[in-house]
């Protein structure tokens, strides 16, 4: 992999315009819901340097071992884990390695807010974690990688729900993540599970309990 930073801007001839974005979103098939993998798994070491791993073990305190999340002194726990839908990014990134975004997680799975609204919770391989309702936003990072055409994409007020920046998720239960491992969707807010999991692994962790 090309070696990439905080630093680090994206190559303007792989840059899409907004109608290409939009268009070809609409005709992208819808991500699946409630089942998904685990496409990329990354974490920012010093300087931002991006490291892609083959796996890692979560947990609750650190979120990615060794991700610039824990080398924050002004961390929120909102913002431990941040996630891209895999289509989605492959759309913008235009053949640009995903890690230049700077997600610690790709997941092919539908982020939207219809199907993720803030305390689901996922079994994304060993780990469990949760969605929180903190925003993912487009910044001027973003625009010199992908330029300003799909900085506005992202922010358009109509997709807002879509997520397309992506979302922010925190460790639950800590465990062993893999690249490739199965992602299970186990609760939405409102009650309802989709498996049979154990009713334990949806308690709210203390720092997110309102």
């Amino acid at each position: 992999m090309i070696p990439m930073d905080s630093d680090s801007v994206g190559d303007p001839a792989r840059f899409r315009s907004l109608q290409d974005l939009d268009q070809t979103l609409k005709k992208q098939p819808g991500a699946s819901q409630d089942k998904g993998r685990v496409a990329m798994l990354m974490r920012r070491g010093d300087g931002g340097q991006r490291e892609v791993l083959e796996r890692a073990e979560l947990s609750h305190e650190a979120g990615v071992p060794g991700d610039a999340w824990c080398r924050d002194e002004h961390r929120k726990r909102e913002m431990q884990i941040a996630v891209m839908q895999k289509d989605v990014a492959e759309l913008i990134a235009n053949g640009q390695p995903l890690a230049l975004f700077g997600d610690c997680l790709v997941l092919d799975l539908d982020l939207s807010t219809a199907n993720l609204p803030a305390g689901s919770r996922l079994q994304v391989g060993g780990a469990i974690l949760e969605v929180t309702p903190e925003p993912h936003n487009g910044c001027r990072k973003f625009r010199a990688r992908f330029g300003d055409d799909a900085l506005r994409f992202v922010s358009m007020r109509e997709l807002r729900h879509r997520n397309l920046r992506g979302i922010y998720m925190c460790v639950a239960e800590g465990g062993e993540v893999k690249t490739g491992d199965m992602v299970d969707v186990l609760f939405r807010p409102g009650g309802v599970q989709t498996n049979s999991a154990d009713a334990s692994a949806y308690r709210r962790p203390a720092s997110l309990t309102p």
